[in-house]
This record gives structure tokens, sequence and C-alpha cells, in this order.
């Protein structure tokens, strides 16, 4: 009997398919995947720490670069925390525009994770397609609060401004055109033969570990797991649409790509019946200018991308919060990454992790 040795192997920090500043250190036999242990921390900012020095106002554009490629959802994670322990109202119009947003960046997410899959595994063209819808989206996130990536456009008591004349045309536009782009991509990569080997069978993740382990989101749903956030505890205005959660069977990688496929669908669904019946009037209620929450503390979660993205706040009665902390999605379904690649090959390790979709601003936060 032949006896090998094993060898370590860094994938990353620098490695484009690591998907930021992780480090992945790899131990093999020959190219069999013995461990696979995540090394975080390149990109700690200590956005935790630095809420205690700022006003919960000012806090704000910090959630932003949370999750930085959905942060309407961090946006309104945050606002709805304090808005809870504050007792504030929002306006009906402000409610939708909340949900139209967010769902907008959701499929924009859904899109970067649609295209960084596909250059992972070798397919530029996939990337190329995946930005080309999410242009049109950041175009209607420009022209409304002019921004196109970090929006700092949900605050307390509804939304910054409202929607300029020009945003309802392009958006029924949009949206007339998406479900021919979703077929398209489904031709370009669900029809592909090798993406499809690549993904199937690969990275299972079963129902109990998904819930022993705490994942959320695609990632849990992928497994089989019926838990939404805005089905199971409807915030905002959610209760009010109809639409559906995909779930795989199977949980491999390629039921994590079907489902989020799945989930633009169903999100772009919600923004239709939004614009529907999105009524006029205010779009900010009125608040204090000097937000200073009662003393105490509050948990708010929302289904982000990703997952469950919750903040905890601790309120000392003054204008700075005594405590934040951030239940971040990517940091929690990275935890699955070791137990999942074990006995797979190095290149599968690329396949679970794009599947995983974890975000480095997120787990570093």
């Amino acid at each position: 009997m032949v006896k090998t040795e094993t060898y370590t192997l860094n994938m990353g920090p620098q490695h484009p398919s690591t998907h930021g500043v992780l480090q992945v250190v790899l131990e093999l036999d020959g190219e069999l995947v013995i461990q696979a242990i995540p090394h975080m921390g390149y990109l700690h900012r200590g956005i935790e720490k630095l809420a205690e020095s700022r006003t919960y106002t000012q806090f704000i554009p910090y959630t932003d670069r949370l999750d930085y490629v959905s942060s309407m959802g961090n946006n309104w994670g945050y606002c709805l925390a304090v808005e809870k322990l504050m007792g504030i109202t929002v306006p009906e119009r402000a409610e939708y525009l909340r949900i139209i947003m967010t769902e907008l960046n959701r499929m924009a997410s859904h899109l970067i994770f649609m295209g960084s899959l596909a250059i992972d595994l070798g397919a530029s063209t996939g990337m190329m397609f995946g930005f080309r819808a999410r242009e049109r989206i950041l175009d209607l996130f420009d022209m409304t609060c002019g921004a196109r990536q970090t929006y700092n456009y949900i605050r307390f008591g509804g939304v910054s401004v409202d929607i300029p004349p020009q945003f309802i045309p392009e958006l029924k536009r949009f949206l007339a055109d998406f479900p021919a782009m979703l077929a398209e991509y489904h031709e370009l990569l669900t029809g592909n033969e090798i993406l499809y080997h690549r993904l199937k069978g690969t990275g299972v993740i079963t129902a109990e570990r998904a819930l022993e382990i705490g994942l959320t989101g695609p990632a849990l749903r992928a497994s089989g797991v019926d838990y939404d956030i805005r089905k199971i505890e409807p915030y905002g205005i959610y209760d009010r649409f109809d639409f559906e959660v995909p779930l795989g069977k199977v949980g491999d990688c390629w039921d994590r790509y079907i489902g989020r496929m799945e989930e633009m669908k169903q999100s772009a669904s919600i923004v239709a019946q939004a614009l529907e019946q999105m009524p006029e009037g205010e779009v900010m209620t009125k608040i204090p200018k000097v937000i200073k929450p009662p003393i105490g503390d509050v948990y708010h979660s929302i289904e982000n991308p990703r997952g469950e993205l919750g903040f905890y706040i601790v309120s000392d009665g003054s204008t700075k919060p005594y405590r934040i902390h951030v239940r971040r999605p990517s940091f929690i379904n990275l935890q699955v990454l070791n137990e999942t690649c074990q006995g797979l090959l190095i290149g599968d390790v690329v396949a679970v992790l794009a599947t995983l979709d974890s975000l480095m601003g997120e787990v570093d936060c």
C-alpha cells in the first residue's frame, strides 16, 4: 500500500475566487481536500466598535459598507431596529419604496452571484451578462439617490427622497425585459453541461446540518428548509404580496445556484405588485431632530440576499448606541465551508465558495 503525505496550500487572500480577502488554508492529498480552513480578518474595520462613537443617524452609511452589493437591505435592517426601539411609524408610500428598492437590490446581488459563479468556473460571458442587467438596476438607484453602490437611502421614519418622475417608466421597461434576460441566463448557464456537472452533487449540505450550523437564506433553503423571514415573520408590508419561496432538494451547489435564479424571478414579481399598489403621499414621517432612543435593547432581522441580517442594539438613553452587534449571514454561512469541502477536489472548493455567496465586507464586520 502506497502511503502519501498531505501538504498545505494557501488559497487567498489574493485569489480572485475567494470573493474578497479570504484565506482558505487547504490541506491536500494530491488534489483531494482533507481540510479547508477559512482564515478571516484581513478586511476587519471594526464597524461595530465605530458605532459606539457615532450618533444613530451617523451610523447608517456604515451599514452600506457591510454587504456592499446589497446595501439597501443593510440600511433597512438597521433602521427597522431603531424604529422598533423608538416606536416610529413609517408612511405607506415609504414602505412600498423600501420594498421596491430592497427587492431590486436582491436581484442585483443575485446577478453578481450568477456572474461571479460563472467566471469562477471559467465562463466569463456569464459575468458580462449579469453585469448588463445589474447596470439597469443601478441606473434606477442612481436617478433616485445619486449613488450606485452605497446608498444611504433608507432613513429613520422613511426614505431620504421620493422617486423622480422617470423612475417608474424606466422600472416598468426593466421588468418587461427581465423575463427574457432570465431565460437567456438559463440558456447560457443552466443548460450548460459543464456547469451542471461541476455543481450537481458537489458540496452537499443536509437540512439537519444546515440548521445545526445556523445557515440562513438561499444556502439554507437549497437544503429544503422552508425558512424565509419575509414569510415567517413579515416585516414592513411583505404580508401584502404574493410570492413563492424557492426550495432545493439535495442541498448541493446546483440547488444553491437554481434557488437564487428563481429568487430573482420572485423579486421581480414583488416589485411589480408593489408598483401597482403604491399610493401617493409622504415618504418621511416627522421624527425628532436628535435621535435619542429610550434605555433598553432591541433585535430586528430581515431577509437579506445572503440570509438573516440582524441588528442587536443596546441603548443607554444617549444619542449614541451603547453597543451594536450585527448578525451577518455571510459570516455564519462560511462556517460550513470546511466540512462541505472535505473529500472534494481543489476545483470544487471554488464552486462551494461561490455558491455559499459569502461577501467579505460582511464577514469581517
